[in-house]
């Protein structure tokens, strides 16, 4: 058997015990029919493929996506597993992505489906609406053996409903509180954009997060010690100076990054502060990076890990990008906007 396929057929056969046994042929079959599907991958456009001479009636296929029995949570499970022992092994800390995406659906039918912001089309001062399912995804970050940027392989997924129920923050924290339950033994490093910062304030067990600051958060020193007097003691310290002026002041160290799969030399600087109106009681580390050619504005991160280095901060915030090429190839190369079957 051709390498290629023993290995494609190994990793099916992974999958199997989140199936019952009629969904686990099904599912089967349309994954093979995705792969050496030539044209736009719907699901009429699969069966051609999966069953050109018509053994199963029609509609079973289509009724396997919107109403087909397995678990969705231990689908996901084993991937991670099979992900974290191919790439991990050895090491009990695993870097995980995390961000939002809007994939185009258009129906009345489209269970979920709801004006978002398209992120792509828009541009300031004009925002873009589209109607489409809004996915929160997790991505365990993974070096190639290849080298150059890494690449952010889906381990979690979550659905956002527009006008109730579960945010994207608690999304979010039910994906990671999960992940966490499937690996007790490993420590976590989540890293998303501005969007999420205020995870920090969750107390995500075992993960420390890394994110972007906003340009203008109000930052504090640590509140002094207790005097013994009477009154409340105090609950921060000083007022710092703004992002921009900190960075003005800042004496900065020269360090070699990785952008994109590419070294590049930034200056960086850090300290630990208190933001206290997102985490009250506990410091975070606040990272500025400066382009020591003054052609990119300066970027501000923190983290909740306050031994980290400064260089260390830039550089995984930067890695964050391979969950941006995730979405771009799943949707421009897999097809995975092209499916079409409604929730009736």
């Amino acid at each position: 058997m051709n390498p290629q396929l023993e290995a494609f057929t190994l990793l099916l056969q992974a999958a199997a015990p989140a199936f019952t046994q009629p969904s686990f042929a099904i599912f089967s079959e349309l994954i093979c029919a995705w792969v050496l599907c030539p044209a736009r991958r719907t699901v009429t456009a699969m069966i051609r493929i999966a069953d050109p001479h018509g053994r199963r009636a029609h509609d079973a296929y289509h009724r396997f996506l919107r109403a087909g029995v397995w678990s969705m949570a231990r689908l996901w499970r084993i991937g991670a597993a099979g992900m974290v022992a191919t790439f991990y092994a050895g090491r009990d800390k695993l870097v995980l992505d995390l961000d939002d995406t809007l994939f185009h659906k258009s129906g009345r039918k489209v269970a979920g489906a709801g004006n978002f912001r398209d992120p792509i089309r828009s541009r300031p001062p004009r925002i873009v609406y589209a109607l489409g399912l809004n996915l929160v995804v997790l991505t365990l970050r993974v070096r190639g053996p290849w080298g150059g940027e890494p690449l952010g392989l889906p381990i979690n997924c979550r659905l956002f409903h527009k006008g109730g129920g579960a945010n994207h923050n608690e999304l979010a924290c039910e994906m990671l509180r999960e992940v966490a339950g499937w690996f007790p033994n490993h420590r976590f490093v989540l890293c998303a954009d501005g969007a999420f910062a205020s995870l920090v304030a969750d107390g995500l067990e075992r993960t420390h997060l890394v994110s972007r600051m906003r340009r203008n958060a109000a930052l504090y020193e640590l509140p002094p010690p207790s005097t013994g007097r009477r009154g409340r003691p105090r609950k921060k310290g000083a007022h710092l100076a703004s992002l921009a002026e900190l960075a003005d002041q800042a004496p900065w160290q020269r360090a070699e990054l990785e952008l994109r799969g590419k070294k590049t030399t930034r200056l960086v600087w850090s300290r630990p502060v208190l933001w206290y109106r997102v985490r009250p009681k506990s410091q975070v580390l606040l990272v500025i990076a400066r382009d020591p050619a003054g052609v990119e504005p300066d970027d501000y991160f923190f983290t909740t890990d306050l031994s980290a280095s400064p260089a260390w901060v830039a550089g995984t915030y930067a890695g964050r990008w391979s969950i941006e090429d995730t979405f771009r190839n799943v949707k421009q190369f897999l097809g995975g906007q092209e499916p079409q079957c409604c929730k009736c």
